[in-house]
């Protein structure tokens, strides 16, 4: 479905009796962005952040906890780092466990933010809207949806991030920067 909603849909602008067809490309962010300005004004930039917010806070709070402990175990010392591998693989278990347990406030952000809906979609006014009328036709798995892909994603996105760190590359990026680092 979401698949389907991506993909440039192929339409024939040819006469009756005609195969020639021309693709019609998706919007640009731009445009979207314009468009969305146009219909809903500067507020509609701004949908879904609380349900944003309820997904982002969670996964943080669970994420860095527990990529902390994770890569303490990886420690032979308690004064030495740990080695970049532990330090990968702590990234990528803290980086799914933390994606999967906020699935649902993924899920309820994803509904509230969607621009098109299809024929047999909801709209939604809130969270708590978007909450009852997911529970009551779809059932709680519904918050699930998803949440496979998205902790084979983010493991290594957020393992890649936790190397980056260990090996320091943020602090030498920084230290080009005009202003150089407030340490």
């Amino acid at each position: 479905e979401a698949q389907r909603k991506l993909m440039p849909q192929a339409v024939n602008s040819a006469p009756a009796g005609t195969v020639a067809t021309e693709i019609k490309r998706p919007q640009t962010a731009i445009q979207i962005s314009r468009e969305l300005l146009r219909s809903k004004g500067i507020a509609g930039l701004y949908k879904g952040l609380g349900a944003t917010c309820s997904r982002d806070v969670p996964f943080s709070i669970i994420y860095f906890p527990l990529f902390a402990n994770l890569n303490k175990l990886g420690q032979k010392h308690p004064d030495t780092k740990a080695p970049f591998y532990v330090s990968f693989l702590s990234g990528c278990v803290a980086g799914s466990t933390a994606a999967v347990a906020v699935n649902p406030c993924d899920v309820i952000k994803t509904r509230l933010q969607s621009l098109q809906r299809g024929a047999h979609e909801d709209t939604y006014s809130g969270v708590v809207d978007c909450v009852r009328k997911i529970l009551r036709k779809e059932g709680p798995a519904a918050f699930l949806k998803g949440a496979y892909c998205r902790a084979l994603v983010i493991a290594p996105l957020f393992g890649i991030a936790q190397v980056i760190y260990f090996l320091g590359v943020g602090e030498v990026i920084l230290d080009f920067l005009p202003h150089g680092r407030h340490d």
